[in-house]
């Protein structure tokens, strides 16, 4: 993924210590550079309306994942207003402290974003700040998390999203509403049918086509020849399909109607193919769960890194942990290095592919675009897979917290969430915070 796209523009008025303003909007800029951003901007200060006239034209089109306005002196209220109102991009207000001369007020920065900060929060426009030394290394910490959740918003306005099918019957938790998805994410949601879309294509798909991939998978998995090799070709070319899909028509992720048809017409499982193309950054949930697929995308804008959407399905009492399980449609890079990766049958079915191992250690954040309410939410928090043996066939994890496992549990089940939940490797709960007032939603802490 590449780095993270931050618009640096330094405000200023004249009638302020204009060197003093441009030695520390400069000292500013040098600690961005020190980290791995790109930075993108004006070169000098701006000081007027034509100065950000010229800034907005500069910056428009370009894809942004923060703007952080940098006060580099006190101004009014209207170019930072100005700035917010025409860049489609979050805003950061940095303001510093200067010395306590007991002489002029050279700069008057803080000042500075208390105004600007009324003003967007009466104009409705999210913003975070800090006030901090311009080369004090702590503030990149802040910009990040603020860029990053940035970035998550700004995939979920460009995204496309299949899905294929149907949520089954008596899944409440995989029901849709595309039209307040689309308003109030910017999302679109492709409706696939499961026969003209994918088994049609599906059955098409020559053997000589899926042995690429069938020989490069095997080289990842212990055991694929010992499975069906007509069902390991009908998952096989299932990802294909998808994968082809997702290229021609610029989706970004998928929601599978995984049961039963794709076992009772097709005769085979969804779940491996959903595996490789997660692995890929296309993520996948079964069972035709569009928010769930949504959150995934999330927590993948963040990290940088794959996400797995997951049942809760048991409570470890012995490590007072949760019992984390699907099928078998977790990405390979999440498997324990330490043990085996081997493909297998589903459990209930019996037919292939599906992957088999169990997570690996780390730290993980997990969350849900929740509809328990009526309206969306999104439930977030922070967890440690441990290593321990496979709890079940497919793929499976303990997830320990910082809080007795059964507590967990009964804030899931006492808020009514879904029951699948998202994981991604790495702490990333602030940037969850921090996204979740720029979509202006409600949170649940889960833990």
């Amino acid at each position: 993924m590449n780095n993270l796209k931050i618009a640096f523009v330094p405000l200023a008025r004249t009638t302020f210590d204009i060197p003093f303003a441009k030695e520390i909007a400069d000292a500013a800029k040098n600690t961005l550079v020190s980290a791995p951003l790109d930075l993108v901007g004006p070169a000098d200060l701006i000081t007027d309306a034509l100065g950000v006239e010229q800034a907005v034209q500069d910056l428009v089109g370009v894809e942004i994942d923060l703007v952080v306005i940098f006060q580099a002196t006190f101004a009014d209220s209207s170019m930072a207003t100005a700035l917010a109102e025409a860049l489609d991009a979050p805003i950061f207000l940095w303001a510093v402290p200067e010395p306590l001369t007991g002489g002029r007020l050279r700069l008057n920065s803080l000042c500075g974003i208390n105004l600007a900060g009324h003003a967007l929060t009466r104009a409705g426009i999210f913003y975070g700040y800090v006030y901090i030394a311009p080369d004090d290394l702590s503030v990149l910490e802040k910009i990040t998390v603020y860029a990053r959740a940035g970035r998550a918003c700004r995939t979920l306005q460009d995204a496309q999203l299949g899905r294929v099918g149907e949520n089954p019957d008596g899944f409440e938790t995989c029901l849709l509403r595309p039209a307040e998805i689309k308003n109030r994410f910017g999302l679109e949601v492709v409706q696939l049918h499961l026969q003209e879309d994918i088994f049609s294509k599906v059955r098409a798909v020559k053997p000589s086509c899926t042995q690429p991939i069938k020989d490069n998978l095997a080289q990842k998995v212990s055991n694929l020849d010992e499975m069906d090799a007509d069902a390991v070709h009908g998952s096989l070319g299932t990802y294909h399909i998808l994968q082809g899909i997702a290229k021609e028509r610029d989706i970004q992720g998928f929601a599978i109607r995984c049961w039963p048809e794709f076992f009772t017409e097709l005769g085979c499982a969804a779940c491996g193919a959903m595996s490789m193309l997660s692995d890929e950054m296309i993520p996948c949930s079964c069972e035709a769960d569009v928010n769930g697929t949504i959150t995934q995308l999330i927590l993948q804008s963040i990290s940088g890194s794959q996400a797995f959407g997951t049942d809760m399905v048991s409570v470890d009492e012995e490590r007072d942990a949760l019992v984390l399980w699907h099928c078998g449609l977790a990405p390979l890079s999440m498997a324990d290095p330490q043990s085996e990766k081997r493909v297998t049958v589903h459990s209930n079915r019996q037919l292939p592919l599906l992957m088999e191992f169990p997570l690996k250690p780390g730290r993980v954040t997990f969350a849900r675009l929740s509809e328990a309410t009526g309206d969306f939410v999104l439930a977030i928090g922070e967890g440690e897979i441990i290593r321990a043996p496979q709890s079940f066939s497919g793929t499976s994890g303990l997830i320990k917290f910082d809080q007795p496992a059964i507590d967990v549990l009964h804030t899931i089940l006492g808020e009514g969430l879904e029951h699948h939940i998202s994981i991604t490797y790495g702490n990333y709960k602030e940037e969850l915070i921090a996204l979740a007032s720029m979509l202006d939603l409600p949170l649940i802490h889960i833990s």
